[in-house]
């Protein structure tokens, strides 16, 4: 089904999301403080992601074969996710509620304590996967990743301001704000890459672009300590990976697909809708979250 629904894009250039993550980087070490260690871990995302993705798309394109085989591509991203989130594990011990799994209405909090590194992890590898999957129209993962990538300038601010975060009820973080930095500089990238990426698509991101952006995404949610929130706001991600589980899970238990195709975005357009009017329906739910 998806061989029929993408026959038309097989010569469409792909790994744009190099071009996206350079422009990060390059925005990054003009405008950003690189004595702020979230900074730092943020810059160490990107590139790593970008390195995993793009060699990836690499081999897709060099050889006859779909890519790094799955098992490979998760056991690096798990790895690449521990080491940051073991980095900043030491940055968060130190901060009041660094280490708190906050849940957004009520300020309830849950310490996490050494058990924050996996769950650092988890964040990212679950939020770098979920940007992959909802990478299957022209435009959509871009357009959620521009809203998404907004809420969080504005929490990574929020969460960086003494005077803010307390009037907010939000964690305060020190140095938070120049977090924000890297995902203004994502938000803008994106911005420029969906001026190509809209349809009829002159290039896709690829793995080199999806797994970073996605990356950045969970750990943005991370610093802040507003994971939670993320379910709400990424929810296009979120739903996206749910079709998926969903899909997979009604097959092997019942034999039957509760989709026609996942992820959700294939289903809508394999069962008639407009291509176009799927992205645009998905940016607008993308903005409301």
């Amino acid at each position: 089904m998806l061989d029929t629904l993408h026959a038309g894009k097989n010569d469409t250039p792909t790994m744009g999301g190099v071009f996206i993550l350079a422009a990060v980087v390059l925005s990054t070490l003009i405008w950003g403080n690189l004595t702020n260690g979230y900074v730092l871990l943020c810059l160490f995302v990107a590139i790593s992601f970008l390195a995993l993705g793009a060699i990836d798309d690499w081999t897709k394109l060099s050889t006859k074969t779909k890519g790094l085989t799955a098992r490979t591509k998760f056991r690096v991203q798990w790895v690449l996710a521990l080491i940051a989130g073991g980095i900043l594990y030491g940055q968060q011990s130190q901060v009041p509620a660094g280490l708190d799994l906050v849940w957004p209405i009520g300020n309830v909090t849950l310490s996490l304590g050494i058990g924050f590194i996996f769950w650092a992890a988890l964040v990212i590898v679950a939020t770098s996967n979920s940007v992959n999957l909802t990478d299957g129209l022209d435009g959509l993962a871009g357009g959620a990743t521009v809203f998404s990538g907004g809420a969080y300038i504005a929490l990574c601010y929020l969460a960086g301001h003494t005077v803010l975060s307390s009037y907010f009820a939000i964690p305060h973080i020190p140095g938070a704000g120049e977090a924000g930095v890297v995902i203004g500089a994502l938000v803008g990238a994106m911005l420029g890459f969906l001026w190509y990426n809209c349809h009829p698509a002159q290039v896709f991101m690829g793995d080199a672009g999806s797994l970073p952006v996605g990356a950045l995404l969970g750990l943005a949610a991370l610093i802040t300590r507003q994971e939670v929130l993320l379910i709400i706001i990424g929810g296009v991600f979120v739903v996206e990976t749910l079709s998926v589980i969903l899909q997979v899970g009604s097959y092997k238990l019942t034999g039957k697909r509760i989709l026609v195709c996942s992820p959700l975005h294939n289903h809508f357009v394999l069962s008639g809708q407009n291509e176009m009017k799927v992205v645009i329906r998905f940016w607008i739910i993308a903005s409301i979250l």
